[in-house]
């Protein structure tokens, strides 16, 4: 499957822009900040939260990353005035990094300082190794002045325990992944067993040092993990949350809200949906065949 699933990833770009748009259609909330407020009311009204992001990465011009934050300013805004229960995700590279550092930091300054007037949070996100040692130092400068910020840590990453060391002084939000970038070896674990056990690790290095942490996952042993863990050492819910990507694992979302448990989803939008899910799928080819598989359950239930 998996020699298959890459052959298809290489033809994406050759696929016309409806076929794409019906594989994203559960995954993106749609091109306009309109599709994600219906999106982020229909997920408030089964009682999960939200976080919105912006699709866009690897700007190649200053003038796109300030393009970016405009955007990102009239998402906050809609935010407060709507009252919806969403706080923002953004990317580095969206931002700038692969321009220029402080440029970078700029940006994201002026967000989390607008945030914090709406009373509201930045997620800033992890994306490749080779973006993980800016986004944690921008996202340590920031939080010597904010406390509305928060970043991704990655549990396949051999570096990451080390990284959570140096953070834990700085009482870090952080949500922790697994990781979807392809990376090498020699920086990143690849059994899926070993990468679940430092998932646990983490989380528990966290919690006991009394961090604020999303557990971002759609596997049910991880999640069993994790509230093994909020069991063991008592938690109280205020110190956690569960997140989930939009249109993945609706039916374990239900469950753990049921369970009373915060969780939040993750609700992307905008122009650049078509290349964000293209790219997605290049860099992790084994996404197609959970597609494939997400699309063959809808024709047989159908």
């Amino acid at each position: 499957m998996s020699l298959f699933n890459k052959a298809v990833s290489y033809t994406l770009p050759f696929v016309p822009r409806p076929i794409i748009g019906y594989f994203a259609r559960p995954y993106i909330a749609g091109e306009r900040i309109d599709d994600a407020v219906k999106r982020i009311r229909e997920l408030t009204a089964e009682g999960a939260c939200a976080t919105l992001d912006v699709l866009g990465e690897e700007v190649t011009h200053e003038e796109q990353a300030q393009h970016a934050v405009e955007i990102y300013k009239q998402v906050l805004q809609r935010i407060n005035a709507e009252k919806l229960n969403s706080s923002i995700s953004l990317k580095p590279t969206h931002m700038g990094l692969k321009l220029d550092k402080e440029l970078c930091y700029q940006n994201i300054h002026t967000l989390v300082k607008l945030a914090k007037v709406y009373n509201n949070f930045v997620r800033i996100d992890m994306e490749d190794h080779t973006t993980t040692t800016d986004t944690i130092n921008i996202y340590s400068r920031l939080r010597e002045e904010f406390d509305n910020v928060g970043t991704v840590l990655q549990a396949y990453l051999r570096r990451t325990v080390a990284d959570i060391n140096r953070l834990i002084p700085l009482k870090p939000n952080l949500r922790i992944c697994k990781g979807i970038y392809k990376e090498p070896h020699e920086i990143s674990y690849h059994d899926g067993q070993i990468i679940n056990h430092s998932f646990a690790y983490i989380l528990e290095k966290l919690m006991i040092n009394n961090c604020y942490v999303g557990i971002a996952t759609h596997d049910e042993e991880v999640v069993w993990e994790a509230l093994r863990l909020i069991d063991k050492y008592n938690i109280p819910r205020e110190r956690y949350e569960f997140q989930m990507l939009l249109g993945v694992q609706p039916r374990l979302r239900k469950i753990l809200l049921k369970g009373g448990h915060k969780l939040r989803v993750y609700v992307p939008f905008g122009a650049e949906w078509q290349a964000y899910s293209t790219r997605r799928l290049k860099e992790n080819p084994d996404i197609v065949g959970h597609v494939l598989k997400s699309l063959a359950g809808k024709v047989v239930g159908q």
